[in-house]
Order: structure tokens, then C-alpha cells, then sequence
């Protein structure tokens, strides 16, 4: 498989819900480490890596946090690289300058994600189409969620996941129970 072809893999196969919320603004978001989160097995899976890296470069006397996605075919060493630009603002109220900084890496690194792996960052349609929110809630867990649900549920226990998601098998778990259970437990393995 070509790198091209294991891209476009990926990228059916990703799928990153806007699951932050930003009160101030009154609008959902997803975040570097969203997208992060959710891309690494995907990328696993297809025999690639990920790497994402940061360079302060000057654009007509401003400065920017310029972030380049790259991702590496491991089998042929192959690579597509994204680029994407954050400018840094001279001053922020509450933030030092290393914070600053910081809130223009974690921008632009996003943004060179989802220009890699061809994320939609317009308004989500499913907030105002019903038949797209059904279509959308009937969506199915990924192959990389299954996989984790199976290593982390078996005998009994899976019995019980099944029957509380009333579902026959495991890979009839919706994507957004997937995502959920899978936090849950990401919260319960950090304790």
C-alpha cells in the first residue's frame, strides 16, 4: 500500500467529535490532544507514525509558531507533511510569554492535523439537521475502538458492557459510546 493510499485509510477511518465546549463563546471545539487521542492507533493500525513539530518563523516582522503534521510510512519511510501558522500575540491578559507561545503551538499544531487528515472545522450540521444527528448516533465504533473495548473487556464483564449498551456484539457499539467508555477508562487508568 502507498502511503497515499494508507493516508486516505486514515482519514475514512478518523473520526473526532467536537467534544470541548467553550463557554465565553457559547460554541464546541476539538483540540490538538483530540485529535491527537483519536489519530495514534488509526495510525498504528496502518503501519505509520505521526510526528508534529514547531518553528518560530517571521512573516512580514510578525512572529509566528509555524507546525508541520508529518506522517511517516513505516514500511517505505515515505512521508506528507501539513503546514500550518499560528501568530503570536505580543500580549495577552494572564499569560506570560511562554504561555503565549504555547497557546500558538497547540493552534497551529491543530490546524496542520486537520489540514493533514482533511478535518472539517466549519460549524457542525448536525447541531441544526435532524436526519443527519440520527445518521450520526447510528454511526459505529471504529476498528482501533473495538480493538481497545476487546482488551479491556472480556468474560463477564464484557456480558455486562453489551447488555448496558444493548448491543449483541461489540461491534455494534455506537461510536459516541465508544469514544465515552473509552475516556472512562483512560480517567480510571491516570488515577
Amino acid at each position: 500500500m502507498s502511503i497515499y493510499t494508507k493516508l486516505s485509510a486514515i482519514q475514512k477511518e478518523l473520526f473526532v467529535p467536537k467534544g470541548q465546549r467553550n463557554d465565553f463563546g457559547k460554541y464546541n471545539y476539538r483540540s490538538c490532544e483530540d485529535i491527537l487521542q483519536a489519530v495514534k492507533p488509526i495510525c498504528e493500525a496502518n503501519g505509520c507514525v505521526l510526528m508534529i513539530s514547531n518553528e518560530m518563523v517571521s512573516i512580514n516582522d510578525r512572529i509566528y509558531v509555524q507546525a508541520t503534521a508529518s506522517l511517516i510510512d513505516l514500511e517505505t519511510d515515505t512521508m506528507i507533511k501539513s503546514v500550518a501558522h499560528a501568530r503570536e500575540e505580543s500580549e495577552k491578559k494572564g499569560m506570560d510569554g511562554s504561555q503565549i507561545t504555547g497557546a500558538a503551538s497547540s493552534y497551529a499544531r491543530k490546524y496542520a492535523l486537520a489540514g493533514l487528515f482533511c478535518i472539517d472545522n466549519e460549524k457542525d450540521s448536525d447541531a441544526t439537521n435532524e436526519s443527519k444527528k440520527e445518521e450520526s448516533s447510528e454511526r459505529k465504533a471504529t476498528p482501533a475502538q473495538i480493538k481497545i473495548l476487546s482488551e479491556k473487556y472480556t468474560g463477564e464483564n464484557l456480558n455486562k458492557l453489551l447488555e448496558t449498551q444493548k448491543v449483541a456484539k461489540i461491534e455494534d457499539i455506537s461510536l459516541k459510546a465508544a469514544s465515552e467508555i473509552i475516556d472512562k477508562l483512560k480517567k480510571m487508568g491516570d488515577k
